[in-house]
């Protein structure tokens, strides 16, 4: 009996989606529950299991077609026999052992398993640093890197051995026309390589998004720096209990968290967003926390930041940041938002300027720690300082409310205690 595999239903906002990677080939078995085929949306990659154990039949759809909710992708024959006469659930069995000696692929993000098999590798074959085993694309990398690969090694191989012989030639053309070794000459040193790919489709709905809030949104940002001396202090002397009573680091984005939520409280324009000729005023703190992952940039939000203490923040942040990682993060958890921070400073930003998240009217950005000589009381000091940005929508954001709110932000961060005596 024939199946069919269909694109799984889509988000309301998501017109269509693109086939990204198929996982087997036509006449391989397949088992209940495997996943078959990824399908990348603008904001998520989708998981396309098998319906039923039997033998993959024909691919309607091939790698890179843009598909929609539904739409027929390909065929499983229900309890066939797959090529070489073992039953599909046999086949599946077999082929799942290697893999479940080690790291099973289907831990793997898709980026990942895309990449293993361009490498011709197999997840038994990178050792993964993540949790339970967990490759990461950094894993694939390293793997490369040591010589993991038959295909990397003959590469080199054959590299240096051109390389060889350009040398060689080029020596000789030297020698025949008098030339030094050492001298400047016009010979070949390397190749001019160029490696042409189509964006995915959540790189190019970012780039549409960025350039729409610069196109429609009068942006403008402020600037301020912080004195991160206290709450490095008192993170110093309460880390390691607030990490054993609660199961999570205390890091940097927990606080700044907790005083944006008390600074929205203060500036209602802030949590403002506009709809048409309307201002719409949010009665509650839904903050997005900018995240990178393998795919791009995403925005989880977390919802009601207002009756979380800094352990849930961190709790949730570090949630999202696993499920970036794996490609996991569901529509839902990246929908809406009244406020967005950005923390460039993970990867040593010193200062930049943040880009809205539509139609959001305002974002922090927060940078790297870095030690400066600051004035206090009329001495030059050395205290760890971070720079700190607000971009804002200045058709609904005066910039004295801004400003005001940077600085609130800033005075808590600095006072710590002033959030816990809501001061």
């Amino acid at each position: 009996m024939t199946s069919e595999i269909k694109v799984p239903t889509l988000p309301e906002s998501i017109a269509d989606a693109t086939i990204v990677t198929w996982h087997k080939k036509e006449g391989d078995a397949v088992s209940r529950d495997e996943v078959l085929v990824d399908v990348e949306t603008d904001k998520v990659v989708l998981e396309v299991p098998a319906a039923e154990d039997g033998v993959l039949g024909k691919i309607i759809e091939g790698e890179g077609t843009t598909v929609t909710a539904h739409q027929v992708i390909g065929t499983i024959e229900a309890g066939a026999v797959a090529a070489g006469g073992a039953s599909a659930a046999a086949a599946a069995s077999a082929d799942a052992a290697p893999a479940a000696a080690s790291a099973d692929a289907g831990q793997t993000s898709p980026s990942v398993r895309r990449m293993l098999s361009e490498n011709g590798l197999s997840a038994a074959d990178v050792k993964g640093s993540g949790k339970n085993g967990r490759i990461s694309q950094e894993d694939v990398e390293k793997h490369l890197a040591s010589g993991g690969s038959k295909a990397a090694a003959g590469a080199a191989v054959a590299t240096a051995a051109a390389g060889a012989a350009v040398a060689s030639g080029s020596a000789a053309a030297a020698a025949s026309s008098g030339d030094a070794p050492g001298s400047i000459g016009t010979g070949v040193v390397g190749e001019r390589t160029e490696r042409r790919v189509p964006m995915t489709r959540l790189r190019a709905r970012i780039a549409e998004r960025l350039l729409s809030a610069s196109q429609n949104t009068a942006m403008l940002t402020t600037f301020n720096e912080v004195d991160m001396s206290n709450f490095i202090t008192l993170r110093g002397e309460y880390k390691d209990r607030f990490e054993k009573s609660h199961g999570i680091k205390l890091g940097f984005m927990s606080i700044f968290l907790k005083a944006a939520t008390e600074a929205l409280k203060r500036y209602p324009d802030i949590n403002a967003s506009i709809d048409g000729n309307d201002v719409v005023y949010h009665g509650y703190c839904d903050i997005g926390v900018a995240v990178s992952s393998e795919r791009g940039l995403v925005v989880p939000v977390l919802r009601n930041t207002e009756y979380m203490g800094l352990a849930d923040i961190e709790k949730s942040i570090a949630d999202y940041a696993g499920k970036a990682r794996d490609g996991k993060l569901s529509i839902e958890e990246m929908t809406g938002g009244t406020f967005t921070v950005s923390n460039g400073g993970v990867f040593g930003s010193l200062l930049s300027t943040p880009i809205l998240n539509p139609p959001q009217s305002a974002i922090l950005g927060m940078h790297a720690t870095q030690d400066r000589p600051i004035a206090v009381n009329g001495e030059v000091v050395i205290r760890p300082m971070m720079y700190v940005a607000l971009s804002y929508d200045h058709r609904i954001v005066d910039g004295k409310g801004a400003v005001g709110f940077l600085k609130t932000i800033k005075e808590l961060v600095e006072d710590p205690a002033r959030i816990v005596f809501d001061l």
